[in-house]
């Protein structure tokens, strides 16, 4: 098992994900009983090209930190691809950073639900929705200084809130919230980045885009718009690597 933080060159920033290269699959229960005991956002399990991710509690479809964390510590060549539920994805070596290419999801403007605007305590300039709702404020001080109220965000019905707007010293910052899960902010999302680019691309007439994810540990990527396609670049450090035991499991 390697636990690399990602979207980051700097140790004990970035996301840290764990990976575990897998000769054969475990049961489901053992591997969601080791991502409970890793108690990170994700762990990546891969075993030959597939990849699967689980947090804490339960497995999700698509994880882009945990993706590019386990095609920095299992790539030999420039390229390598995984095949998930959602489909393959594939990650290139860019110079000193790491490229997923993941599926593009355009968000739709809706009316804001009464429980967003209440959970957050803002009035956004619009309120889009993809698998996550993306929230559009003014300024990057707005995003940083936003407040949750986790009781009332829990009643929505989608995976999390994204808040976004222009950033002061790159393209885009955002924030990204997740109220109920295990860890109710996560630091740096790749997965959203999929509904953050194409939007903001269409606003600044431009296809690729510095962001920045404004957490307490903070992150950096690189997003290009290619057709239905989003790039995501970023860099990794490894924190450790070893072996877990789980004999008698």
């Amino acid at each position: 098992m390697y636990q690399v933080d990602a979207f980051t060159s700097r140790l004990f920033s970035g996301n840290p994900a764990a990976v575990c290269h897998l000769d054969k699959w475990l049961p489901d229960e053992l591997m969601q009983s080791i991502a409970f005991e890793n108690n990170l956002s994700e762990t990546a399990f891969v075993c030959q090209s597939e990849i699967r991710w689980f947090t804490p509690t339960y497995e999700i479809d698509l994880c882009g930190h945990a993706t590019l964390a386990a095609a920095s510590v299992l790539m030999r060549g420039n390229e390598i691809t995984f095949d998930s539920r959602s489909g393959p994805l594939h990650v290139r070596k860019k110079a000193s950073l790491y490229e997923l290419d993941f599926p593009l999801n355009r968000p739709k403007e809706i009316q804001a639900p009464s429980k967003l605007l209440e959970g957050l305590s803002i009035t956004p300039q619009k309120v889009l929705k993809s698998f996550s709702y993306l929230v559009i404020l003014d300024s990057e001080q707005e995003v940083r200084e936003i407040n949750m109220n986790n009781d009332v965000l829990r009643q929505l019905d989608l995976r999390g809130v994204i808040v976004s707007a222009p950033g002061d010293n790159c393209d885009v910052v955002s924030r990204c919230l997740f109220p109920g899960k295990v860890l109710e902010e996560d630091p740096v999302t790749g997965s959203a980045h999929t509904i953050i680019t194409p939007y903001w691309a269409e606003v600044f007439n431009k296809s690729v885009l510095k962001c920045h994810q404004a957490s307490d540990r903070g992150g950096s990527l690189e997003c290009e718009v290619a057709l239905d396609r989003v790039l995501i670049r970023g860099s990794t450090v490894k924190f450790f690597e070893g072996e877990i035991e789980v004999q008698g499991c």
